[in-house]
């Protein structure tokens, strides 16, 4: 007679205790033979690796991560941030609480300059490297570095004061008008002990030359920028306010430059919870109290989430004709036809529409990088981007519609508060450094292939995601891209934007002086409007 195991206990045994307990021992042994109990992690190894981040290292010797990513950590194959992110954000009010450890302005300060001067190391050895080796050595280094440290810095941003506290971002570029924008700044400003500056200087400090704009093309020597930082700071003017902290910089040496974008970028980190945050050019002149009627006008937007911007009017604009005078409005944007300029919107339209000046500020469609006020928060919702180095097009219509499909309305100021220095020929510009750094000629198609990164959210044809070499210039893209409030293609359409046909379709309503089609409801506010 046979026997049969069926129904014995033993099989099912085996299945639910001793496999399960075999699969645990082995892994413990695993570990055993791998990482020891209470072994030391061997640093210098991790240190090594390429794509290893010193956060990595602090945090493996203070035993912060541990389990089953620690192998990936120290290949180098995973970055600490990506594992830890989803245990920071269960905090009750996400990322824009404000973090009850702060980072401090002096670590801010350290690590930015440390990064710019380790990345300008890197370019050291590659004067004849071409563009795609050249956003490679940027590229590597941002995503090692910089990214783990700009997604840490927005979870540990302080707290967003309600004090009227003002924040001034001013990026310049060896601009021989910087001292008196600061000056005039403080000068002119209703409150300015809540005037707090963030100012990114990058100057030539010795061996300088320049390029004239002739049809030559040629470069002369030069003297060495002045320092408008220490010339603000040493003025009767300036003093009280260095001293009291209200003005931070960072000084960039010439050759480390990486355009007024990421200089914005550099300058939005200086941020310090302020209630509010503007951002203007570094040659502009002041209407008295001109920081008080910008959050005045800010205030009187009719929206939760507002935006004030345009472009000033040039510098010999009289002030006197504020108290009347409506202010210019940016209307109009342009397919770029330039070859440099790779099809990216221009802002072109900037005009005086109205003939009356209303208290409440007409809605518009566009940002301008020279003068535009908000509520500070914006800067956790819409971080500047770290992945967009030696762009000087591109930033204005990308800033525009991050801002609105996440739900903030964009207006133009109802008076003018600042004038603007346009004409700067004959004066350095930025891309003269990159030439300078590598070789002629590079600038121009290097721009080209990082505005494939703009022209990717915009919905370019072109630069859609499959298109896009090397991928590198999409890296991590999302989350410093669109919103979800609103779509983009509404965006496009309120403003008159076809991607496909690269045409811009004529709407009209802000010219007039109308709410777009998704705000008619305010349409009673500018009843006084002239057809």
């Amino acid at each position: 007679a046979s026997s049969s195991s069926a129904g014995s206990p033993l099989p099912q045994f085996c299945t639910k205790t001793v496999v399960p307990f075999l699969i645990i021992f082995g892994f413990f042994v695993y570990l055993l033979n791998n990482y020891g109990i209470g072994a030391t992690i061997d640093l210098q190894k991790i240190e090594d690796q390429p794509q290893a981040l010193l956060r990595h290292k602090e945090m493996l010797a203070n035993s912060q991560v541990v389990g089953e990513h620690m192998a990936d950590i120290k290949s180098g194959k995973s970055h600490i941030y990506d594992i830890i992110k989803d245990e920071d954000e269960d905090s009750a009010d996400g990322i824009g609480a404000g973090s009850n450890n702060p980072m401090s302005m002096d670590e801010v300060l350290s690590f930015l300059n440390d990064f710019i001067a380790n990345l300008h190391q890197r370019f050291i050895g590659h004067k004849q490297a071409d563009y795609f080796e050249i956003w490679g050595l940027f590229h590597d280094y941002a995503l090692e570095v910089l990214y783990p440290w700009d997604r840490e810095y927005i979870k540990r941003m302080p707290e967003r004061r309600s004090d009227g506290s003002i924040f001034l971002s001013i990026a310049t570029y060896r601009d021989e008008n910087c001292l008196n924008t600061i000056s005039g700044a403080y000068s002119k400003s209703k409150n300015p002990d809540m005037l707090n500056v963030g100012l990114v200087q990058q100057n030539c400090l010795e061996n300088c030359r320049s390029g004239i704009l002739d049809r030559t093309g040629r470069m002369e020597d030069v003297p060495p920028d002045d320092d408008c930082y220490k010339l603000f700071c040493e003025s009767e003017l300036g003093k009280p306010h260095c001293e009291a902290g209200r003005v931070r910089q960072m000084l960039i040496n010439e050759p480390e430059s990486l355009g007024p974008y990421f200089a914005r970028y550099l300058a939005s980190k200086l941020w310090n919870g302020e209630q509010w945050y503007m951002q203007i050019d570094a040659h502009m002149y002041f209407l008295q109290d001109w920081d008080a009627e910008s959050i005045e006008m800010l205030k009187a937007a009719p929206s939760k989430k507002p935006v004030l911007s345009h472009y000033p009017p040039p510098e010999e604009y009289k002030f006197a004709n504020s108290a009347t005078r409506a202010a210019p409005r940016l209307c109009g944007p342009v397919f770029a036809h330039m070859d440099l300029e790779n099809q990216i919107i221009r802002l072109e339209g900037s005009n005086n529409y109205d003939k009356l000046q209303l208290k409440t500020p007409r809605f518009a469609p566009f940002i301008a990088a020279g003068y535009f006020v908000a509520h500070s928060d914006f800067l956790r919702e819409v971080p500047f981007d770290p992945f967009l180095p030696w762009i000087f097009m591109g930033e204005e219509i990308s800033l525009s519609a991050r801002l609105w499909t996440h739900g903030f309305d964009i207006f133009s100021p109802s008076k003018s508060v600042t004038s603007h220095i346009y004409g700067r020929r004959k004066k350095p510009k930025f891309w003269e450094s990159v030439h300078r750094l590598f070789h002629f000629g590079v600038h121009n198609p290097l721009q080209m292939l990082v505005l494939d990164r703009v022209k990717n959210q915009l919905g370019y044809p072109e630069a859609a995601t499959d298109f896009v070499e090397p991928r590198t210039i999409l890296t991590h893209l999302d989350e410093y891209s669109m919103g979800t409030t609103r779509k983009l293609e509404d965006y496009m359409k309120n403003v008159g934007l076809d991607m496909q046909k690269k045409e811009v379709i004529f709407t009209g309503w802000c010219e007039k002086g109308r709410p777009p089609p998704d705000k008619l409801e305010y349409s009673s506010l500018y009843e006084f409007l002239a057809e």
